[in-house]
């Protein structure tokens, strides 16, 4: 790895890393957020990493961003470092996709390539060599973080719109590995809206029976096991008839009794300003969890 970027928040250290992938083949870059906490039992107080340090160790959360954004937006607008220090949990904000030269991208679409990986693992030329972004999530980032820095293997998973839906289905396909999972206005049946159709058609291919092993609503539909669900969506959200699909991931969830809350925030739109409204519930429901 190598850092390009820390700043102090919080009593904690804000970070950014640049790292080659190998579920990726590119590559990738990510943010972390360390609490005050490991600044007094193992971390330097400059913020140096110390690998050394088994004196504290603290659980994560990852934060799944969504389409056209970066690691960048979240630890910028979102607020969640505050309360990520309140809590003593580390924050984790990967980026949406592969990026870099020789990684395909569709120039013409911002719902498609660069920004818009959806957290599936492409099948389909010329985006399979590149876009495998759920074992990047769920595998290669979580054993990179556990080796690297003073954090426990017990995690929970967060995301927004496009992000809404990887970390949702992160937790669905990965029964045991994540705490709890939450959600701001996700992408909740993407087989059935034109960001899903758009982007599955490209990295999934023509077979739609195959899509439905990245949607919720659809691994919900079949039994998928769900640990402790938050989501939140905002009523005046304007992608909320068209993308994404809360009336039938409300449904689903009543109907199977799952520990889910499910709140339809009334005014509230897609943008950062929502999640900056809610993200201290979300870190509450979390830590909750993580610490239980």
């Amino acid at each position: 790895m190598e850092k390009t970027e820390q700043v102090r928040e919080f009593g904690g250290w804000l970070k950014r890393y640049t790292h080659k992938s190998e579920a990726c083949h590119c590559d990738m870059t990510f943010s972390i957020y360390l609490p005050p906490e490991l600044s007094k039992n193992g971390l330097s107080k400059n913020g140096l990493d110390n690998q050394a340090a088994e004196t504290a160790k603290v659980p994560v959360l990852y934060y799944l961003s969504g389409l056209t954004c970066t690691d960048d937006n979240v630890r910028t607008k979102a607020g969640a470092q505050r309360y990520a220090a309140e809590h003593n949990i580390a924050l984790v904000m990967p980026d949406t996709s592969p990026r870099g030269d020789g990684v395909h991208d569709d120039p013409d679409r911002y719902d498609l390539g660069m920004g818009a990986g959806f957290y599936v693992n492409a099948t389909q030329s010329p985006w399979a060599p590149h876009y495998s972004m759920f074992n990047y999530v769920t595998q290669e980032l979580p054993d990179l973080i556990e080796a690297n820095f003073p954090v426990t293997d017990v995690r929970s998973i967060c995301g927004h719109s496009m992000g809404g839906h990887g970390a949702m289905i992160a937790a669905l396909k990965n029964p045991g590995r994540y705490q709890s999972v939450s959600a701001f206005a996700p992408i909740a049946n993407p087989v059935n809206c034109a960001w899903g159709e758009g982007c599955f058609g490209a990295y999934l291919g023509s077979n739609k029976a195959t899509w439905k092993d990245w949607d919720s609503v659809c691994l919900l539909e079949t039994g998928a096991e769900c640990p402790p669900l938050l989501v939140d969506q905002g009523g005046s959200d304007n992608f909320l008839e068209q993308q994404l699909s809360f009336p039938a991931l409300n449904q689903v969830c009543s109907s199977r009794g799952l520990d889910a809350t499910l709140r339809l925030q009334d005014h509230y739109d897609h943008s950062y300003h929502f999640i900056a409204s809610f993200i201290g519930e979300h870190f509450t429901f979390h830590a909750k969890h993580l610490k239980t």
